[in-house]
C-alpha cells in the first residue's frame, strides 16, 4: 500500500435512530473530542457556525508518537440530510478527505464515516520519504488509527442514539 494510491479507510454502523436525528449527530464538529481519538478540541473559524460548503474549521490534535499539531479544514461537499465531507489542508494539495454518510435503514439509520488520504505534503508525508521501505507499513499503521478514531466516533454515536431512542 501506498500514499500515492490515496487509500481509504470506512467504517459503518446501524443506528437506532431516525436518519433525522443521525444527521444531526453526524453535522457536530465537536463530537470526535468526546471520543476516544487524536481531535481534543475543535472549533468554527471566520464566523461559520455549521456545516456547509465553504465553512472552515480548526482542529487540534494530539498523540503519543507525533505530539500535538493542528489542521485547517473546508466542507468541501453538502447533500443535506445525507452526506457532508471535507478537505483537511489547502485546496491545492489537500492532505485528506473525510466525510460521513447516513441512509435510512430497517431499524435506524446507517451511518458511514471515512477517510482518504491524499498527496499534499504533511508530516506523513515527510516521514515516509525519510523512511521509503517502510512506506507500506507507514500508510497502513496511519489508516489503522484512522479506523480506530472512527470506530469510536461510531460507538459515541451509537451510544447517544440509543440515548434518545
Amino acid at each position: 500500500m501506498r500514499l500515492r494510491d490515496t487509500p481509504t479507510v470506512e467504517v459503518a454502523r446501524t443506528l437506532p435512530c431516525s436518519p433525522e436525528h443521525a444527521w444531526a449527530l453526524v453535522t457536530d464538529i465537536e463530537l470526535p473530542t468526546r471520543a476516544d481519538g487524536e481531535l481534543q478540541r475543535v472549533e468554527w473559524l471566520d464566523g461559520a457556525s455549521g456545516v456547509s460548503v465553504g465553512a472552515q474549521f480548526r482542529g487540534h490534535n494530539q498523540s503519543d508518537q507525533m505530539g500535538q499539531w493542528h489542521t485547517e479544514s473546508e466542507v468541501v461537499e453538502v447533500e443535506d440530510g445525507r452526506r457532508w465531507a471535507w478537505r483537511v489542508g489547502p485546496v491545492e494539495a489537500p492532505i485528506a478527505l473525510w466525510g460521513f454518510e447516513v441512509d435510512p435503514a430497517e431499524d435506524g439509520a446507517l451511518v458511514r464515516q471515512w477517510a482518504k488520504m491524499c498527496l499534499g505534503r504533511s508530516p506523513l508525508s515527510d516521514f515516509i520519504e525519510q523512511h521509503p521501505d517502510k512506506e507500506s507499513a507507514i500508510v497502513a499503521h496511519r489508516l489503522g488509527v484512522w479506523r480506530d478514531g472512527i470506530t469510536a466516533n461510531l460507538s459515541l454515536l451509537e451510544h447517544l442514539a440509543a440515548d434518545r431512542a
